[in-house]
């Protein structure tokens, strides 16, 4: 399973039109945790296909959808059901958090 590029414009098609959860990963190229959680991403993106749309979205690059969620600091992690926010992480997070964050609210 590839990460989706989230952007302003699909936002609504990738996030809240989805029929499965969705999580969104808000970041920056210039954001070093972000960095830090980028592959762990990936790799939950590939252990829970079918269950989890994973998304990444360049606050840079992509304000009015990051200014929507109210999103202050990155990385910010927010999963989506149905379009809503059901979770949100701010802060870099091990696997294991990652995962827990994810079993918890899918």
């Amino acid at each position: 399973m590839t990460v989706v590029t989230i952007t302003d414009d699909n936002f609504d098609e990738e996030v809240s039109s989805s029929q499965t959860p969705v999580l969104v990963d808000y970041w920056a190229t210039w954001c070093g945790p972000c960095k830090m959680v980028s592959p762990l991403v990936e790799e939950v993106a590939t252990e829970f296909e079918g269950k989890l749309k994973v998304g990444k979205l360049d606050v840079d690059t992509n304000q009015a959808s990051a200014a929507k969620q109210n999103v202050m600091s990155i990385p910010t992690l927010i999963i989506f059901r149905d379009g809503e926010v059901v979770a949100q992480q701010v802060g870099a997070l091990n696997k294991s958090q990652l995962t827990e964050f994810i079993e918890t609210n899918i």
